[in-house]
Formats: structure tokens, C-alpha cells, sequence
């Protein structure tokens, strides 16, 4: 095949990531996996609709506390060797996100599962949300990202070879991803992932999408996290018309585009995979994503 030949066929290829379940989503509520046997099985059905991506966040395996997040490199272990058991050759994506100064925890998980991905979320944000009321849904807080913190991820990603994924809530942030990369310790071009939809961060509108992929790092590869209801579906359409990769889960949405509930991750990745192919995009197998992404 020749080079430009090569370059097109990347172009056209997307790959999509399953978010699988999320940080603190009630079980007895919604449709999310908290086990390491129900997090394999729902990997599976993302995983048979063309998700070679597995996005993942740890919960807490003690009775009545699976909508807690654990950072216990055991039950990390655990997770992840159900997944990729049901699932031969899937991309892991590991979650790193932690309130405050103290990395300890996703460290050790880093060390213990040496994941393909790890998110690193790349700046700050005030993280808010009303209720109808207008009260708060949650005390207001900070998801607090300093450079030193951000830093100290990706050097410890480096350790184990893991491609760090650029979590980015507003303009900013994005912008920043060069300062990192003129600075000296962030990878040159960045994988990046707008997410969009937070109520205090980029809203989930497609018209914003196409303008904040200008101020990516050059050949920057982007996807777009979008968090909502049915709206989402818009952005996740345009991503895949611009090029962009695309991600969704229960993490994200419990929402298909009609605004019935999901019956879990299948269905969502499903929606994506239509998407992604009526744009003339073809779906990044396990081996492809792995080209693209340079994992040997």
C-alpha cells in the first residue's frame, strides 16, 4: 500500500471507547457494572458492537457500596483480567482522576494493571450543577489539576509505557495541552478527549465542537466525551463527520437518541458505530486501534 494510500485509510478509520461505568453511579439505579463479571460481560456487548477501547473505573466490590470508587490495585487487577478475558486484544483505558493532591491510589493501580491508556485530566475546573430548584446538586468543588499533578501522571504513565489521554473540560485546558508540550513533558502530538457537557465546562453543542478542534496541538488525535441526554447525539454525529474519535458509555449517557433509556453499554456503542459509518468512516478493529495508536 502507499504512504498516501496508508494515510487515508487512517483517516478513515475510527476507533470507539466504551466508558464503561463511571465514578459513582448508583447500581440499584442505573444499568451500570460494578463486578468484575458484570464488568466483563458489559465490555463484551461494547466490545461485539465495535468498541475496541474499554474506558475503565473501579468500584468499591464490599456489599452496597458498588457505587463507590476503590483504588485497591487488587480489585484493579481483578477488573481488568475479567475484561480482557472476555474480550481478546481490547485497548484498556484506565480512569486516574482524583480529587486533591494525593495521586497514591490510581499510582498503584498504574503499577499494578500497566494499562495501553490512561486519562489524565489536563486542568482545572470549578465542577457544578444545579438542581431544578436552583439548588446545588452537590456542594460546589473544585476538580483540582495542577501542572505538578498532571506532570507527575504522565511521568508515571511513561514508566509503563501508557499513552496518556488528555481529559479536556473547557477552552483553556486545551489550550494548555501545548504549553505542556513546549515545556518538555508531554507527548508531541497528545491524544486528546474533549469532553463536553459538564454543566460548568464546554456545553455538549456542535457548533462549538468544530471551532476548539482549531486549537488542538497540531495532528493531535481527538475524541469527544459528550454527557447528557439525547442532545448528545448531535456532537457524536459531527465528531465522526470531522474526523474525531468517538467514545460513549453509562458513564456518559443512559440515553439513546429517540431519549429512551439504554438497556446498557451495547446499545449506546451501536449508536456510534451507525454514526461512524454513515459518515464513510470505518470501525478501528482491536489490531487497527493498536497500529494507530503505535501499541506493539
Amino acid at each position: 500500500m502507499k504512504i498516501q494510500d496508508t494515510q487515508q485509510h487512517e483517516q478513515d478509520l475510527v476507533m470507539i471507547t466504551c466508558a464503561l461505568t463511571g465514578v459513582l453511579t448508583d447500581p440499584k439505579q442505573h444499568p451500570v457494572p460494578v463486578t468484575p463479571q458484570e464488568m466483563a460481560a458489559s465490555a463484551k456487548q461494547a466490545y461485539d458492537q465495535g468498541a475496541s477501547i474499554m474506558h475503565v473505573h473501579f468500584r468499591s466490590q464490599e456489599s452496597g457500596k458498588g457505587h463507590l470508587p476503590t483504588w485497591d490495585p487488587k480489585v484493579a487487577v481483578e477488573i481488568i483480567s475479567a475484561i480482557r478475558e472476555s474480550c481478546p486484544d481490547v485497548i484498556i483505558n484506565m480512569s486516574t482522576g482524583v480529587f486533591g493532591s494525593d495521586i497514591s491510589g490510581p499510582l498503584a493501580c498504574l503499577e499494578a494493571v500497566k494499562p495501553e491508556i490512561a486519562a489524565c485530566n489536563a486542568g482545572t475546573l470549578n465542577y457544578l450543577k444545579t438542581k431544578r430548584s436552583g439548588e446545588w446538586a452537590w456542594p460546589p468543588m473544585i476538580f483540582d489539576n495542577a501542572v505538578s499533578k498532571i506532570k507527575a501522571m504522565v511521568e508515571h504513565m511513561n514508566l509503563y509505557n501508557t499513552i496518556p489521554e488528555f481529559e479536556c473540560f473547557d477552552v483553556g485546558i486545551i489550550r494548555s495541552l501545548q504549553l505542556y508540550i513546549d515545556n518538555g513533558w508531554a507527548p508531541s502530538p497528545p491524544h486528546s478527549n474533549l469532553v463536553m457537557g459538564v454543566a460548568s465546562g464546554m456545553p455538549a453543542d456542535e457548533r462549538l465542537l468544530e471551532l476548539v478542534i482549531d486549537y488542538l496541538p497540531q495532528e493531535s488525535a481527538w475524541q469527544s466525551t459528550v454527557i447528557g441526554r439525547s442532545e448528545i447525539w448531535s456532537v457524536h454525529r459531527r465528531t465522526a463527520e470531522l474526523g474525531g474519535h468517538l467514545r460513549s458509555g453509562v458513564e456518559d449517557s443512559f440515553y439513546l437518541p429517540n431519549g429512551e433509556r439504554c438497556s446498557g453499554n451495547g446499545q449506546l456503542i451501536e449508536t456510534l458505530a451507525t454514526y461512524a459509518q454513515e459518515a464513510g468512516r470505518k470501525i478501528a478493529s482491536p489490531q487497527e486501534t493498536r497500529a494507530l495508536l503505535g501499541i506493539t
